[in-house]
């Protein structure tokens, strides 16, 4: 992972990561992301300045931001469970399927085309954007959650995702709880604990997976780099809590139009990525 001047290089990569750190952990705390989405395309264009292996970056920022959210979300967890706004018995209903769905996204991380994959994302991100940060409260595809097999889509189809891109459930949770009368902030602070559910499989197979690879960052377990892990966690540890409080002193439509907002910038961000590697730009 390091040039040559080992000592220039860390007079900016350990306050850019701890940067990075901070904004994840408020991110993760105020809406229930992990912090991954942020983690995700500073890792990535880090590892890409560097000069690491094209073939290997974008699993090793994947694979590392997974690892990251594994702290952050039991820290997220513990913040809104002190506020009421963590649900046990949906947390226990959906675990399961969305830990099935982050073994199965792990997997298909190793064979996927990460330009479709974030077209993907950044189409079906705007529509939730859009539901979210301009349709209204009362807007519902049902007033509780599906039962039966049908039950377990949604949840399967937000931990394959998630862990195909490296970041929390809550980016497709929440919407997805919200659309059935899920309140916000007990969506948002449910969601946290579907990012451990989905990191802690997806980061170990992405280490697995990666074990060994040619061209990986120094100090990098598989597709795990160590280095950036502990500068990382430490600060969204620290700002976990704050962003927790902000998202129980915004009512429930502000913080819905607060996501949207963010989930707007998001895939917005993504589908201008996919069209420039698409059109070679």
């Amino acid at each position: 992972m390091f040039a040559a001047d080992t000592t220039a290089l860390l007079l900016w990569l350990v306050p850019l990561l701890a940067a990075t750190g901070l904004i994840a952990g408020v991110l993760a705390g105020l809406l229930g992301v992990g912090g991954g989405i942020v983690v995700v395309p500073v890792l990535y264009h880090l590892f890409s300045y560097m000069g690491i292996d094209p073939g290997v970056r974008m699993h090793l920022a994947v694979g590392t931001s997974l690892a990251t959210i594994i702290p952050t979300s039991i820290r997220s967890v513990r913040a809104h469970m002190h506020r009421g706004g963590f649900d046990p018995v949906l947390f226990r209903a959906w675990a399961p399927a969305v830990f099935a769905g982050s073994i199965v996204g792990t997997w298909l991380a190793t064979l996927a085309d990460f330009s479709v994959l974030t077209s993907v994302f950044g189409i079906v991100g705007l529509v939730m954007a859009l539901q979210m940060g301009l349709g209204r409260s009362s807007w519902r595809l049902g007033t509780s959650l599906p039962r039966g097999p049908a039950s377990m889509v949604f949840p399967i189809m937000i931990g394959g995702l998630s862990a195909m891109m490296g970041i929390g459930g809550g980016t497709f949770s929440v919407p997805a709880l919200s659309l059935y009368g899920t309140p916000m902030h007990r969506a948002v602070g449910t969601a946290s604990g579907f990012g451990l559910v989905i990191s802690i499989p997806a980061a170990i197979g992405f280490a697995i997976g990666g074990w060994k690879m040619p061209g990986l960052a120094a100090f990098s377990l598989g597709y795990v780099n160590v280095l950036g892990l502990l500068l990382i966690v430490p600060m969204t540890l620290l700002t976990v809590p704050l962003g927790a409080h902000l998202a129980h002193t915004l009512s429930q439509d502000r913080l819905r139009q607060l996501f949207g907002i963010f989930l707007g910038i998001t895939a917005s961000r993504m589908l201008w990525d996919a069209i420039k590697a698409a059109g070679g730009l």
